[in-house]
């Protein structure tokens, strides 16, 4: 695996989850990480308890990315703190599982404004650092269902289909720039993003972390643009 010592990430929903498990694998390699959460308080929180355990510096911001001007701020305090940013992880993203008939407009928003809309604006604020660093990444955190639909997931498959043709238009929009592009569509994840309980059968967040560095691993030359994960034996049907 690569040596991060010397990069600087940002992994915005980094306070649980898969984005908890993605900032302890970048900093556990050495990188200098900011992890957001909506809650300030949160992400200070946290960054303190996964700081202690890692090689590299690890920091917590307020951010809530559907607000463009809050994603400046973030970028600006990462720089300020860091010198610079080499690796964005968009990671923040909720879902509300209803079918149409039940789901407000309210929640139907919610999702697309968080899933799609904030990857958009937390990665505009952060091209200009990302076009002065020596080997940069965007990797964006998406779905199966991005690809699949399923039965109330109206919200959460519009902003995951979009995200899916958003970051492959990126690819292409950022690769002469000298940043690659990437997304990670992860199948059903032992977190507590849903009402299943323990499900240790399922891909377990360490396992998305491994997924980034091994996108980070790759030669220059090269670039893996997206990477489906599924668990290997889940329950038959």
């Amino acid at each position: 695996m690569a040596d991060l010592t010397g990069r600087v990430a940002i992994v915005t929903g980094g306070s649980e989850g898969i984005g908890r498990s993605v900032v302890e694998a970048l900093a556990g390699e050495g990188a200098s990480v900011v992890l957001t959460s909506r809650s300030r308080d949160r992400a200070t929180s946290v960054a303190g308890e996964i700081g202690g355990e890692v090689r590299g510096a690890v920091m917590g911001v307020g951010c809530d990315v559907r607000d463009p001007s809050q994603c400046r701020d973030l970028v600006s305090a990462t720089v300020a703190a860091f010198g610079g940013l080499d690796i964005l992880v968009n990671n923040a993203g909720l879902g509300i599982f209803k079918p149409i008939q039940e789901m407000s407009a309210e929640e139907y928003l919610v999702q697309v404004e968080t899933n799609l809309n904030g990857v958009f604006f937390t990665t505009k604020a952060a091209l200009d650092p990302l076009r002065e660093a020596d080997d940069a990444w965007v990797i964006n955190i998406g779905s199966l269902a991005s690809r699949n639909t399923f039965s109330g997931g109206v919200g959460y498959n519009a902003s995951k289909f979009g995200l899916l043709g958003m970051t492959e238009a990126m690819m292409l929009d950022l690769r002469y720039d000298g940043i690659r592009t990437s997304i990670i569509m992860p199948g059903s994840v032992n977190t507590g993003f849903s009402d299943h309980g323990d499900r240790p059968w399922a891909i377990q967040p360490d396992d998305v972390g491994e997924a980034v560095l091994q996108l980070l691993s790759y030669p220059r030359h090269t670039l893996v643009s997206r990477v489906e994960m599924r668990p290997s034996a889940p329950p038959r049907k």
